[in-house]
């Protein structure tokens, strides 16, 4: 059954079938609320905020026009606008973000140097992309992370496609920048600045 008619029988009273959509989209948008957080108690926080994403576009779903966007980007939109809403609490700090990138790699198949590096690696990604504007940081979690195109991007960002394609250039040449300094280290054999300081 697609979305729309899942929608539309839902909208009729069988409200059993919400549990369908929340199962075809869950995955996704509680990964898009961990990347977007700043928070020490992640997994709890960004599950919290997955239900609260469901129950609002519950609450809301009889106001869902299929001719103003898809259900995804609707959903992504709420779900974009509920970690915002609580980062703006919050007023914390970094943004931790998962692994997403790289290919998990078992710890006893690494020796205990390459473990450190690829951690170090993992944290340096995390702390660039901690860093950007939240829209540039939105559209790159998005795009890279989610792997939505340009209009579903422009649609969750109230963006035009243009406009999502600049953000995306202007974050990437910002993570490139702030990485660059580790990446020449690490082929020469030096510390980073940082780490000598230590």
């Amino acid at each position: 059954m697609t979305d729309s008619l899942l929608i539309q029988e839902i909208k009729n009273g069988d409200v059993e079938l919400y549990s369908e959509l929340m199962r075809r989209y869950q995955r996704k948008i509680l990964a898009f609320i961990y990347h977007m957080l700043k928070s020490s108690n992640l997994e709890i926080m960004a599950e919290d905020l997955c239900s609260e994403t469901f129950y609002k576009a519950y609450k809301s779903l009889h106001s869902f026009r299929e001719v103003d966007a898809s259900f995804s980007t609707w959903l992504y939109t709420i779900a974009r606008n509920t970690v915002l809403s609580e980062l703006r609490k919050q007023k914390s700090g970094s943004i931790p973000l998962e692994e997403s990138g790289y290919t998990p790699v078992a710890p006893n198949s690494m020796v205990p140097e390459q473990a450190v590096l690829r951690g170090e690696r993992v944290q340096m990604v995390r702390e660039a992309i901690d860093q950007l504007p939240e829209k540039q940081r939105s559209a790159l979690i998005l795009r890279e992370y989610d792997q939505l195109d340009y209009q579903e991007i422009a649609d969750i960002l109230c963006q035009s496609v243009s406009s999502v394609k600049s953000l995306l250039f202007r974050a990437r040449a910002s993570v490139k920048t702030r990485l660059e300094p580790y990446y020449y280290d690490s082929v020469y054999n030096q510390p980073s600045e940082g780490m000598k300081r230590k």
